[in-house]
């Protein structure tokens, strides 16, 4: 039995009612607590300070005929691949190659079509072979914003420097994943056999068995569907059979050569911001009313990596 205003109820439903009516002028029911903010709402109110200007001399500018792709180079991880494939990009080494792998739910390729080792492009100043770089020390330099979700393939997952990557602290170790628009350097089975010469994108499901085995150099941040949308390869692992299918490089350049009058600045959301927390948490626990359930989870690859003009 509810007491209110020293009228017993027999009626809770009539008791609660009561109460309601009889409260004083100004004091109101127990108000639901406000809805976390959804990722529009946490973007809409971030600071100029929460992101951070691409460098256009650590930013490559892929063009195909499709269309253009631009990818931020991750220095911070692969020193020395992104320091080749800027000498590669120097000497035009990737004119007039090609995309010649498009392989569903996994990776878009580009490289030397040529097949007889003896036609294929040769290396002018640039160097032909490189140690890996598949992971460097955790350093307070380039601080990691943790998920608290856990991980198959790690001990912990977060993001640093604008990059998804894994983190091992009693190695003291962490390494870039392979997440969605993560870009790679194909190598053969030598460890040092890559040079930037072939690179890949990931086009599918994030291939995480990948990470530690290649070195990754940088992340898609426009233009993904150019390369996601390319006609699949119908040989072995995707590659292109008939050469009158490979999709032709025409220019691939860093974004400090491309004409002002053709550049588009962009900004990242910096990852080591409060901002880029509560992006975390908005994709986690889901609020919208489409939702049923907010699962109150999320995984490192479906965290999205903000970008604008």
């Amino acid at each position: 039995m509810i007491i209110c205003e020293d009228y017993p109820m027999k009626s809770t439903v009539l008791s609660i009612a009561a109460c309601l009516l009889l409260l004083p002028t100004g004091v109101n029911a127990q108000e639901a607590p406000a809805a976390p903010p959804t990722m529009p709402e946490v973007l809409a109110n971030s600071k100029p300070a929460d992101w951070q200007r691409l460098d256009p001399a650590d930013t490559l500018v892929l063009d195909l005929a499709g269309g253009r792709v631009i990818m931020a180079l991750a220095p911070e991880f692969a020193p020395e691949h992104v320091a080749n494939i800027k000498a590669l990009v120097a000497e035009r080494f990737y004119d007039d190659l090609a995309v010649v792998r498009s392989q569903d739910n996994y990776v878009v390729q580009w490289g030397d079509p040529a097949e007889d080792p003896a036609e294929r492009k040769t290396v002018k100043k640039a160097r032909t072979s490189l140690a890996p770089e598949f992971d460097r020390a955790v350093s307070g330099d380039l601080p990691v914003t943790l998920l608290a979700d856990g991980d198959a393939y790690a001990p912990q997952v977060g993001f640093a420097g604008g990059f998804p990557v894994a983190v091992d602290p009693a190695a003291g170790r962490m390494w870039l994943t392979h997440c969605y628009g993560m870009v790679g350097v194909g190598r053969d089975v030598s460890l040092d056999s890559g040079n930037g010469g072939e690179m890949y994108v990931v086009i599918g499901h994030a291939p995480r068995h990948l990470d530690l085995n290649v070195t990754l150099v940088g992340r898609v941040v426009q233009g993904i569907e150019v390369l996601s949308t390319l006609p699949r390869g119908t040989g072995d692992l995707g590659f292109y059979e008939d050469p009158e299918q490979f999709v032709e490089i025409a220019s691939l350049r860093l974004g400090s050569e491309i004409p002002k009058a053709e550049w588009q600045d962009l900004e990242v959301l910096r990852t080591d911001t409060a901002t880029f927390k509560a992006l975390i948490e908005s994709r986690r626990n889901r609020h919208e009313s489409w939702f049923a359930s907010p699962t109150g989870h999320i995984g490192l690859c479906n965290v999205p990596l903000p970008v604008r003009p």
